[in-house]
């Protein structure tokens, strides 16, 4: 008798962990075709075929007192989730990135003998480093984007596999900045910012009006500027149309989706600390990496920061490679001088398309095909035991 299909419960909590979820599907699929999922996906999981059982939009929020606003949904999301995985057991759970929502589902899953993985480490080696020993608890295996997080359990015996970035994958080692231009009709006459004030709604509030007055003083003082603004979804769309009708004549071409293309199509670039600035890195762009959270997540996250740096290329190369301009020193003018130093500065941009190309080859390693070999080795594993 032919064995029952695969079924793999996913939860992802925003777009790059959609991105992360549909790369592992896609590997999972060219060795178990018919395999099942389902859980929480976005747009491309679904596309591939995952059974979404709520919104993910649902689970974007950031920050630490930001989400108890929520909190009466989101544990009622929780406990349906653990419901539905207890009565049909899925062969594995894979918990994708949303550590506070995803470990507490992985703990009540594990406890009941359902293998767990979670794919994207918590920054648990930066800060509240007590959660590993949850961590611990809650997760079979540990799949991390970054070698330096892999040590970190490893020295803590927790099982892990690093599987490198799949973006690292995805783009190429020399980005085309004008295929990128004429692909979004970008005139190649002059400089081009992009801006990239985040994928949730909480960040384009914060960060979107600074990066605009940010925009209008680089005008000031290069008016060949052009911007480019890639709204992460249709919400965060008629957000950023709303402040761009405030924020009067700009030459700001905004665009649906397509972050990586207005990246290469930019000389520099502005965006909020986040997977972005990892993308940035790996289209050897410029950067200006900024962040603003709610004052009280703010006062809680920085007094347990344990790590000097908050942007990815910096932790990735234990030195400040950009600049990280957080909360209340993020101002339209601190940033302007940023963006301004960075856009004349050829040997800066050659110094770091050098250093951004080792990085990217550090994290190059077959992340979606690396990721499903060892979530198929903790499937095997349980049924071995059995």
């Amino acid at each position: 008798m032919a064995n029952p299909p695969l079924r793999i419960g996913l939860v992802v909590g925003e777009a790059s962990g959609d991105q992360l979820g549909a790369g592992l599907m896609a590997a999972l699929q060219k060795s178990h075709p018919d395999a099942v999922f389902e859980g929480v996906g976005g747009s491309k999981m679904q596309a591939l075929g995952c059974h979404s059982l709520y919104p993910m939009e649902t689970l974007s929020v950031m920050g630490l007192v930001e989400p108890l606003k929520r909190l009466p949904e989101l544990l009622r999301m929780r406990r349906g989730l653990v419901q539905h995985f207890i009565a049909q057991p899925p062969d594995v759970f894979i918990g994708i990135d949303a550590p506070d929502f995803n470990l507490g589902i992985e703990l009540r899953l594990k406890k009941v003998g359902i293998p767990t993985v979670h794919y994207v480490s918590p920054s648990v080696w930066a800060w509240r480093q007590g959660r590993i020993k949850k961590i611990a608890r809650a997760v079979d295996h540990m799949l991390t984007l970054l070698p330096f997080e892999a040590e970190f359990y490893q020295r803590h015996n927790v099982p892990v596999t690093f599987v490198g970035h799949p973006l690292a994958d995805d783009l190429p080692m020399q980005p085309d900045m004008l295929g990128a231009r004429a692909q979004l009709n970008l005139s190649n006459d002059g400089p081009v910012i992009a801006l990239l004030p985040g994928s949730r709604q909480s960040e384009v509030a914060l960060l979107g009006r600074l990066f605009l007055d940010a925009a209008r003083l680089c005008l000031q003082e290069n008016p060949t500027l052009s911007f480019v603004l890639p709204a992460a979804n249709p919400a965060r769309r008629q957000q950023i149309d709303s402040m761009l009708a405030e924020a009067g004549d700009l030459p700001i071409t905004v665009l649906d989706g397509q972050s990586h293309l207005a990246m290469e199509a930019a000389d520099v670039v502005l965006l909020a600390s986040g997977t972005t600035a990892l993308e940035a890195m790996l289209l050897k762009k410029p950067m200006v990496v900024s962040y603003k959270t709610g004052w009280l997540s703010h006062a809680i996250i920085s007094r347990m920061l344990k790590v000097p740096y908050v942007s990815l290329p910096n932790l990735l190369a234990g030195r400040e490679l950009v600049p990280e301009v957080l909360q209340d020193d993020a101002t339209a003018q601190s940033l302007t001088a940023l963006l301004l130093a960075r856009l004349g500065n050829s040997a800066l941009a050659v110094q770091l398309r050098s250093d951004f190309t080792q990085l990217h080859q550090q994290i190059k390693c077959n992340g979606n095909e690396k990721a499903a070999a060892a979530v198929l080795s903790v499937i095997a594993q349980k049924a071995k035991t059995h």
